[in-house]
């Protein structure tokens, strides 16, 4: 029986750094479309709904045409509020796709999902890739990632990860293999309930970083590199990298 596929978007109004921007107009049309639509390119999806709270989302979601789901306001995190959706749709496979990554390949998707579908005891799931400029190593926004050999998460921070002691000054990105993070995460349902379950973690909470309650909680959380170009929309001023994608 085929599993079946079910992709979410959590949107909300409250970003710190660039409140509303989910539905800023880029060329027309919201900044969310962007992210609905090129998730309809991917082959495995069978089903994209938009997760909110917030009635001015729902509108605007379904005026592009989209399938959303109200949830609570209570949710902390993306996952979280995912999880809501799923218990109210269901889905096998559960794809959380943050609402501010634009350029994501349906290709890229399918890959993971493809392995899932064949390794079913993979039951978390992300996306990095390889940094090349210092300039973005020590940005923030920018979650680095620590990957075993295996393809295993080690951790997540903010901070580079890891810490060169006899590093050069001068471009440090090339003397490791540093990994970004991108903010899509791949459950099977069974992961993304036992994820919902655990409370909200210390390490979780200092870094603001969700997928920490994973590692935290001793879940094995597989990175598949990309050289996939995704731009993250944080702040007004990354509005530009977006001319980059859509020429």
């Amino acid at each position: 029986m085929k599993e079946k596929v079910v992709a979410v978007i959590p949107a909300r109004m409250n970003s710190k750094r660039f409140s509303g921007k989910v539905l800023y107009p880029y060329r027309g049309k919201p900044l969310l479309f962007y992210v609905w639509n090129e998730l309809g390119k991917a082959r495995t999806v069978d089903r994209i709904i938009i997760a909110t709270d917030q009635p001015e989302i729902k509108s605007a979601a379904e005026a592009f045409g989209a399938e959303v789901v109200m949830t609570s306001k209570r949710h902390r995190t993306g996952s979280d509020r995912v999880a809501e959706v799923v218990r109210k749709t269901g889905g096998d496979i559960v794809i959380n796709v943050q609402a501010d990554n634009f350029g994501l390949s349906g290709a890229v998707i399918d890959r993971v999902v493809r392995e899932m579908q064949k390794d079913k005891k993979l039951g978390f799931a992300t996306l990095a890739f390889r940094i090349g400029e210092d300039g973005r190593l020590f940005d923030p926004n920018l979650v680095k990632a620590a990957v075993g050999a295996d393809g295993r998460a080690l951790w997540f921070s903010r901070f580079p990860l890891p810490y060169i002691q006899h590093a050069e000054e001068r471009n440090r990105a090339a003397q490791f293999k540093f990994l970004g993070h991108i903010g899509v995460y791949f459950y099977r349902r069974r992961a993304l309930e036992q994820y919902a379950g655990w409370k909200r973690a210390a390490h979780e909470k200092a870094e603001s970083l969700e997928q920490l309650r994973v590692l935290e909680n001793g879940g094995l959380m597989r990175v598949f590199e990309t050289k996939n170009r995704v731009v993250s929309v944080d702040a007004p001023a990354d509005l530009k990298e977006l001319d980059l994608l859509y020429k």
